[in-house]
Parts: C-alpha cells; sequence; structure tokens
C-alpha cells in the first residue's frame, strides 16, 4: 500500500481537507443536475465513486490534487477546490466547484485563495492557470477577483474553454492558511 498524506486547510470559514467516502452522496446529487456540465458532467453514480478515487490517486501520483471543502458553521460539504493536472491539461489548473447552497458567501474566493497560496507556497506551482466554460459567467467574476486575467482561448475534456492565467504570489509574505497534519 502506498501512504501519502493529504494536508488539511483551514481558513476563516471553511476546513480544506482530503476527499472522504461520505461525500460520494452530495457528488453524486451534484453532477445528476445541469450546473455540472461545466465540470465534467453528469455523471452517473459509478462515475462520481471514479471521480472520488481518481481525486485521491491524484494526491498519491502528483502530490497535490483537489480537497473538499467543509464550513465550518454548518459541518457540510460544500465544494471542492485545489491544482489538477492530468493527460490533456495544458499545465496545473487551479479549479473550483461549489455547491448550488454555497454560492454567493465568497466561500469559493476564500477556498481558491487558499489553494493557490498553498500550491504557489508548498508546491511548486506559481502562476498557473484555469480552465473557464464560456458560459460560467460565475467562474470568470471569481476568477478575476482572484487577479487572474484572460490568457487565451484552449480546450479541456474535449470541449472549448478560455485559459485564464493567476498572477505569481510573493511566498515570503505570510501564509493564508493553517496547515493541520492527520485526518
Amino acid at each position: 500500500m502506498t501512504t501519502f498524506a493529504i494536508p488539511t486547510l483551514e481558513t476563516e470559514r471553511l476546513i480544506l481537507r482530503a476527499p472522504h467516502l461520505d461525500d460520494l452522496p452530495a457528488m453524486t446529487a451534484f453532477y445528476a443536475t445541469e450546473r455540472s456540465h461545466m465540470v465534467g458532467g453528469p455523471r452517473d453514480a459509478a462515475g462520481c465513486w471514479n471521480g472520488l478515487a481518481n481525486r485521491l490517486g491524484h494526491w498519491a501520483l502528483r502530490g497535490y490534487g483537489l480537497w473538499h471543502l467543509t464550513e465550518k458553521s454548518s459541518g457540510s460539504f460544500v465544494g471542492w477546490t485545489g491544482m489538477i493536472y492530468v493527460p490533456g491539461w495544458d499545465e496545473p489548473e487551479l479549479g473550483w466547484t461549489l455547491m448550488e447552497q454555497a454560492e454567493g458567501k465568497g466561500l469559493g474566493f476564500e477556498a481558491a485563495q487558499a489553494a493557490r497560496d498553498h500550491a504557489a507556497r508548498h508546491q511548486g506551482l506559481n502562476g498557473v492557470i484555469s480552465y473557464i466554460a464560456h458560459a460560467n459567467d460565475r467562474s470568470r467574476a471569481l476568477a478575476e477577483r482572484l487577479g487572474a486575467t484572460y490568457e487565451r482561448e484552449g480546450e479541456v475534456l474535449g470541449k472549448s474553454a478560455q485559459i485564464w492565467r493567476h498572477p505569481k504570489l510573493d511566498t515570503s509574505t505570510t501564509d493564508l492558511t493553517t496547515e493541520r497534519t492527520g485526518q
């Protein structure tokens, strides 16, 4: 058995943690909706299981990946964010997805900012890209809020997308998150 650790990060309102089997019902519900079409959906239950397993495998193979988000105030699983780099990607990508009930609270910004900061400081991934579907106005607004700028047209998962470039972060400043070990 290969052993690897997924760091747990804490922000003011969120815990960025390893994906858990308990997240599968919420993932399956999300991927059954039309909202999922901009992030590789829709998917059935087996596709969601594969997605969950792939997220853990990404951490094992790359040393980075997607964190699942727990809202501290409710204890609810509310989405995911982190770094993705699989065949077909131009380079590592900062990605994010929020469940509908978590939107409009600034949680996406808080999570993506923490993941991007951690990637730059601890994973050697600074100045990364984000793929954004043309129709995904919310993601484009979040990318802009994070300081990313439109770079060019590209393709991901067989679909055309915009590629947005995040600014290089000054990693000599204070870390945005608290990191916990163990899970």
